[in-house]
């Protein structure tokens, strides 16, 4: 059964290659701010590009706080990217603003320590093992990343051992951040997995399967 995925449109994102890659991956697509679509949909993905602190009014203004809240409490998938990664944290640090995150992850959005940025460009990552999300690619696979902030730590610790925890994944670009996390229902990218060619399309149909 082809799975429906809504790219939610809260006016921070490119949406429409966000459909594009999703469609070309196997599943029903469309953008919209509907609450009720958003709510039921197989999959919710939430785009970003931009200040953390403006992609945050905008969640706040299309209800996209209140979705994302409600689904994750209901074991329904979100996947976020780029920004819409950095918004799922405590707080991101931008020109020296703080501003609040969803706080679905504790930690800190905060400038990245490179000689060159903003970070644009094919990375590697060092993906676990273990996860789903990289499931099928080689440990060379390139991804398309472009930002200048990042969390450098992680610092969510699962100590009850009937919870599995985090699946953390790491890239370097001056030093090591957050490329990505698989947490239940809550998956998230820093790089643009529409934009990654084949990587990318491997990684959305492996969180499609998912659904």
């Amino acid at each position: 059964m082809t799975k429906n995925v809504v790219v939610f449109d809260y006016g921070f994102g490119n949406v429409r290659s966000a459909e594009r890659a999703v469609a070309r991956a196997g599943a029903d697509v469309e953008i919209t701010r509907d609450f009720d679509r958003a709510m039921n949909a197989d999959g919710l993905l939430v785009p970003g590009v931009g200040a953390f602190s403006a992609c945050m009014a905008g969640l706040n203004a299309a209800r996209g706080n209140w979705i994302v809240g409600r689904r994750l409490a209901g074991g329904r998938p979100v996947l976020g990217i780029c920004v819409g990664m950095q918004i799922l944290f405590e707080r991101g640090i931008e020109h020296g603003v703080s501003a609040e995150g969803l706080d679905e992850w504790p930690g800190t959005v905060e400038p990245l320590k490179a000689d060159v940025v903003p970070h644009m460009g094919w990375n590697t990552v060092r993906a676990p093992a273990d996860s789903e999300l990289f499931a099928g690619l080689d440990a060379d696979a390139r991804f398309y990343f472009v930002h200048s902030y990042a969390v450098r730590h992680w610092r969510l610790e699962v100590t009850n051992p009937r919870i599995r925890p985090p699946k953390v994944t790491w890239a370097t670009h001056g030093e090591p951040f957050v490329a990505a996390v698989e947490n239940g229902a809550l998956w998230a990218t820093q790089f643009h997995p529409e934009k990654s060619g084949d990587a990318g399309a491997q990684l959305l149909t492996n969180w499609i399967g998912t659904l």
